[in-house]
């Protein structure tokens, strides 16, 4: 990851996300090394949608679907999310403790 530019290394990261799981801003910001910059990684999945990325595995640190209004539509973040048997109210991941996926927590990464 020597010479890529910080959204590369956050797609990188996102890429490897499992199905039925999410990470957030924040944990890809800490991974990185930039523990602050969940802002930046929010950015990086904002410009993210013409890529190959599935950027609807990508919540705040609450579960919130906060990036939904970066979609096609307000409702396709969720309609993917629950796709993959994520279960969602109010905008929200109900069962988010179980979906998390934890970038730190990954030998392969």
């Amino acid at each position: 990851m020597k010479d890529e530019t910080f959204y590369e290394k956050v797609y990188q990261i996102v890429k490897k996300i499992p199905v039925g799981k999410v990470t957030t801003y924040g944990l890809i910001a800490e991974y990185l090394g930039t523990k602050k910059s969940a802002r930046l990684v929010g950015y990086a999945m904002n410009n993210s949608h013409s890529l190959q990325i599935p950027a609807h595995r990508v919540v705040n640190r609450n579960g919130l679907l906060t990036g939904k209004h970066q979609f096609p539509t307000p409702t396709l973040m969720q309609e993917l999310l629950e796709n993959e048997g994520v279960i969602i109210k109010n905008d929200q991941i109900v069962n988010f403790t179980d979906c998390l996926w934890i970038p730190k927590d990954q030998n392969n990464l």
